[in-house]
């Protein structure tokens, strides 16, 4: 199965103000996601502004992006974590409940929150999609933001 990437938006002139709440625990990782994100984001929405929010973990991700739509007013919030499947239903457990809460979030303020809590089997996996550009889920964040923005804001002057 082939990974289909999001081809780069055009070059943004609007600026938009973007949340990263980004995960403490696996920290290499999500360092990876962060900054190929914000790479991106400079690229593609260079008057655009990034505030980044760290927390412990994945299961506090939903709380810190409560806050940061609350408080910050951003346009978009990205959400990254990375979680490695263990032997026990825990991972699964944070994926699920992490996943419904962001999805509330979402619709409950009209904020775009884009979903980067990653569940890995292995370090091989979370290399290709953290820490190479080849399919890093950092960059698709970043273009899925500036594409669900562009749309919003169409969708706004009809």
């Amino acid at each position: 199965m082939s990974h289909q990437f999001p081809v780069r938006p055009d070059s943004q002139s609007a600026p938009w103000r973007f949340g990263i709440v980004a995960s403490e625990y696996n920290r290499e990782y999500v360092d990876g996601l962060v900054g190929f994100a914000k790479d991106e984001l400079l690229v593609i929405a260079p008057k655009s502004e990034t505030t980044v929010l760290r927390v412990p973990g994945s299961f506090e991700i939903p709380i810190a992006v409560q806050a940061v739509i609350e408080r910050q007013r951003v346009d978009a919030v990205l959400a990254f974590g990375v979680i490695f499947d263990g032997e026990t239903m825990h991972a699964e457990l944070i994926a699920g409940a992490v996943t419904t809460a962001l999805m509330n979030l979402s619709l409950q303020h009209k904020v775009p929150i884009l979903h980067e809590v990653l569940v890995v089997k292995n370090d091989q996996q979370a290399t290709e999609r953290c820490l190479l550009p080849k399919i890093n889920r950092g960059i698709e964040a970043a273009r899925a933001a500036i594409r669900i923005l562009g749309s919003l804001n169409n969708l706004a002057k009809e």
